[in-house]
């Protein structure tokens, strides 16, 4: 791709669209991403709006040949059959789909149904990310889940059925209530299913969420050495499973890493579409508005629905890759760390760090304590 930077034209790589689907048949407790619970009346406007803001995007940097989309959310699969037809034939017709190697569509259990799922298939998703988050019917109800632990192993078979061989499910530890032993077993039970991939987070009070608010008035309490523990059961079973740790929160089955978060956090150019979704291309990085009203209206009338941007530096870019870098396996080459001579003695001294194959990366110490180390490069 190029684009137009005053005389100059840049050519720029981008490899990597994310479409933000914001509708959820219901609004989480915990989530901080933007949603909103879903709207008959909104969907096919938003859906309208979202195509436009890919033409408009294509005029600005010129043709797309995506090697990962990704459709997160919100709830993707909130949509309808006829209302993703529409969606991803409006994305096929627009796009060169020559080199896409993977297309991962975000699924609530509750959302799940066998025609859906075949039709995904048809347009060419291969990879689905589902929001399991635990197999206690308690811990489910505690997170404000609309679905049973029975719903979700069936949407499993559901998603198997229909042909999908990439299923990630993703869980969340650190919830109130929540003991060892129901984190370990919904961790084993999951490894009983054998998904090719698992992404296990830990719980975070975000703002505008409302945990956050109960987190504030004192009613929630974070247990960091529970949480630590809970951490490293994750490792020990995964891992022990076959899981390999490529990232801190997220394992896979060899060959399966999730492509389209390897270019996040190696610092590829992305593009964003729908209310909320950043964009980063070469010197420029921008947010949409988040909220859907807004969003649609400001792509009808000029195609800039922004709400934020500014010019990303070489030594910003250089930072970020390498505090996102640090948190997988990979790790970050020697040659570009060279800046921070003394954090990195002061780091290996403590035991956070290795250095293999000339790179550098998190040890498991230092995987428990990852953001912060992120901290000293950002």
């Amino acid at each position: 791709m190029e684009i137009q930077n005053g005389n100059n034209r840049e050519h720029i790589d981008i490899r990597h669209l994310y479409i933000h689907i914001p509708f959820c048949p219901k609004v989480c407790p915990y989530c901080s991403f933007y949603k909103e619970t879903s709207d008959r009346n909104k969907t096919q406007a938003f859906l309208d709006a979202a195509l436009l803001d890919l033409d408009w995007r294509m005029v600005d940097l010129g043709i797309c040949r995506p090697e990962t989309i990704y459709f997160g959310g919100g709830t993707p699969s909130a949509l309808s059959v006829k209302q993703l037809e529409f969606l991803l034939g409006g994305l096929r017709d627009r796009l060169d789909l020559s080199n896409l190697r993977e297309s991962t569509f975000e699924m609530n259990p509750a959302t799940i149904s066998l025609e859906k799922a075949q039709m995904l298939r048809m347009f060419g998703i291969n990879r689905i990310s589902m929001g399991v988050q635990s197999w206690s019917l308690e811990i489910l109800k505690k997170l404000g889940r609309v679905h049973s632990a029975e719903q979700a192993e069936r949407s499993f078979q559901i998603l198997r059925e229909a042909g999908f061989d990439n299923l990630n499910l993703d869980f969340i530890f650190g919830v109130p209530g929540q003991s060892a032993e129901i984190w370990e077993e919904t961790l084993r039970k999951t490894v009983s299913l054998d998904p090719e991939h698992i992404s296990a987070y830990c719980l975070t009070y975000e703002e505008d969420t409302e945990y956050f608010r109960r987190f504030q008035n004192g009613e929630l309490i974070q247990d960091n050495a529970q949480d630590a523990a809970f951490f490293e059961s994750a490792m020990s079973i995964l891992n022990g499973a076959g899981y390999h740790q490529y990232e801190i929160s997220n394992y896979a089955k060899p060959g399966y890493e999730c492509l389209h978060n390897l270019g996040y956090w190696f610092g590829h150019d992305y593009l964003g579409l729908g209310p909320s979704a950043f964009s980063t291309v070469g010197e420029r990085r921008w947010q949409n508005v988040a909220d859907t009203n807004q969003y649609i209206n400001q792509i009808r009338r000029d195609g800039k629905p922004v709400s934020f941007s500014e010019i990303v530096t070489s030594s910003m870019r250089k930072a970020e890759s390498t505090a996102f870098g640090l948190r997988t396996s990979t790790g970050v080459p020697e040659s570009e760390m060279e800046r921070w001579n003394i954090e990195l003695e002061l780091l290996q001294r403590e035991g956070y760090i290795e250095t293999v194959d000339h790179h550098i990366r998190l040890t498991d110490k230092g995987r428990m304590v990852a953001d912060s180390i992120a901290e000293l490069f950002v």
